[in-house]
């Protein structure tokens, strides 16, 4: 009882974290809360440990670094390796079909391919050569996007939807996100790819999770724990229920049941990514632009010279023209291949 309390507490605990912060990060009660929290730790933790963990977090997420792809890579090598090691075997044993063992390797194939794509690929880099052709693909918005704008760093006029790297130390035009797993910028060029990616390795860990959990469950059902019964700790008879047979199994096999767990909570996380991704791609956003879309761009803009009198304006989406039109600009990116030849 205890192992399940805390598993699903746990779970739980990491679910509504996530909500919490994607429902404050529009918010600056997430950042109140950051420093509020960082001066609690300064007071705690002694001033060369601080130094230490800047240095590390300014490596790891400011810089770019093949940790998280290689951390990507061994997460994904530990669950497969359990899945062949005991599920595929113990499953073949139970009768299970021969293609429905497989599914999670050709799924595991395309995910590695197009993890691959996703990390080498250009996302949309702007220079000198397609600057010009990259200005005509989106109508400035004059609020979020106004004309004009220059980006002193790569020397370079910003089109409509860009943002400059700052990890990447380049402007990439259609910015979505600088993602540390992939070790590369998601813009106009990849987007397509890292949705491919998304989407296969969500129904990887599903796929995964379905079978263990038809496994453990055929097991239960062929070996008639169900029926049995136990003796508490009065000295009762009990017939065994729920909780008690997701423990004993916990104790046989401990490794089927933890991996299972593992790839059941991150179908949630990945998951609702995936929805979320799927909902800007439907919509024609980009994670940057849902981000700041909401927010009031006034005369106090750095960006734009507005009289005083001036009345606040509030960003709007001018990009979405219908479903499938907004799908074919992520799949379909025509001016991509048309800079990318001029480049």
């Amino acid at each position: 009882m205890d192992f399940l309390v805390l598993f699903l507490f746990y779970l739980a605990l990491v679910l509504m974290g996530v909500v919490t912060i994607c429902i404050c990060s529009k918010t600056h009660y997430l950042r109140g809360l950051v420093r509020g929290g960082a001066q609690v730790i300064s007071c705690i933790i002694p001033e060369c440990l601080q130094r230490a963990m800047r240095k590390v977090l300014h490596y790891l997420f400011h810089t770019r670094n093949h940790t998280f792809i290689m951390l990507h890579l061994l997460l994904q090598g530990m669950v497969y390796a359990e899945y062949t090691w005991e599920v595929f075997g113990y499953c073949q044993e139970l009768g299970f079909s021969l293609h429905y063992l497989l599914l999670p390797y050709l799924l595991l194939v395309i995910n590695l391919v197009f993890f691959t794509l996703s990390c080498v690929s250009n996302p949309g880099t702007i220079t000198k050569a397609n600057e010009f052709s990259l200005l005509q693909v989106y109508e400035f918005d004059e609020v979020m996007f106004p004309k004009n704008t220059k980006c002193f760093t790569c020397n370079v006029r910003k089109p409509a939807r860009s943002k400059h790297c700052r990890v990447c130390n380049r402007c990439v035009h259609r910015f979505d996100h600088h993602c540390v797993w992939v070790n590369n910028c998601i813009g106009a060029w990849n987007a397509r790819y890292f949705l491919i990616y998304l989407l296969t390795l969500t129904a990887s860990a599903a796929t995964m999770a379905v079978v263990s959990t038809v496994f453990l469950v055929q097991l239960v059902v062929v070996s008639d724990l169900y029926l049995e019964t136990y003796v508490d700790d009065l000295g009762h008879l009990q017939v065994i229920d729920i909780v008690f047979l997701i423990q004993y199994l916990f104790l046989t096999l401990p490794r089927i049941v933890f991996t299972l767990g593992f790839v059941v909570m991150l179908s949630f996380l990945l998951g609702g990514y995936l929805c979320f991704t799927l909902y800007l791609a439907a919509t024609n956003q980009t994670t940057n632009e849902w981000y700041r879309g909401d927010r009031a761009w006034c005369h106090h803009c750095p960006h734009v010279a507005r009289p005083p009198s001036a009345e606040p304006q509030v960003y709007r989406n001018i990009h979405s023209h219908g479903l499938w039109s907004n799908l074919g600009e992520i799949f379909l990116p025509a001016a991509a291949h048309c800079a990318e030849k001029m480049n």
